[in-house]
């Protein structure tokens, strides 16, 4: 019986590591003690006042702000367009569309799920990230089909 109690708690702790690191424990402690300050790219200005960054980068971690297509389209060239601008996004922070973590969609119209998939389908790699894909009440922010944000790492 000795012998298991060990096992489990040998268990539990490679599984406490394991959660650890899953959940950013490592990455805050990192960010408290300085070693690393986080990095903008492509600032937005608001009447001469910074409002957005097209991207922050901290350590490794990449986060790649809400991208749209303003113009009159499809769902596919909408798809296509937020896509092409992650993409110049991530370079631009030194990273790339096989190296991203997470995928958040927005959809003016959930009806428009099937088509934006086709679009979207290869665009990561043999290795997709994970993604969350919601309908947006009351529709994308300047009148975009469909939105995207993501996560990655350099």
């Amino acid at each position: 019986m000795k012998d298991n109690n060990n096992g489990r708690r040998s268990l539990l702790k490679k599984l406490a590591a394991s959660a650890a690191g899953a959940f950013g424990i490592g990455f805050l402690a990192k960010a408290e003690s300085g070693s690393s300050e986080k990095e903008v790219g492509n600032i937005t200005n608001h009447q001469e006042v910074p409002l957005f960054s097209g991207h922050t980068k901290h350590g490794n971690t990449v986060y790649v702000a809400g991208k749209g297509a303003h113009y009159k389209g499809s769902v596919t060239e909408h798809t296509k367009t937020v896509l092409d601008e992650i993409e110049k996004e991530l370079k631009s922070a030194g990273s790339s569309m096989e190296k991203v973590l997470k995928v958040n969609v927005y959809l003016a119209d959930l009806a428009d799920y099937d088509e934006m998939n086709e679009a979207y389908r290869g665009r990561f790699g043999k290795k997709p990230p994970v993604r969350t894909t919601v309908a947006v009440y009351g529709g994308v922010p300047g009148n975009s089909l469909v939105e995207m944000d993501c996560i990655a790492y350099v």
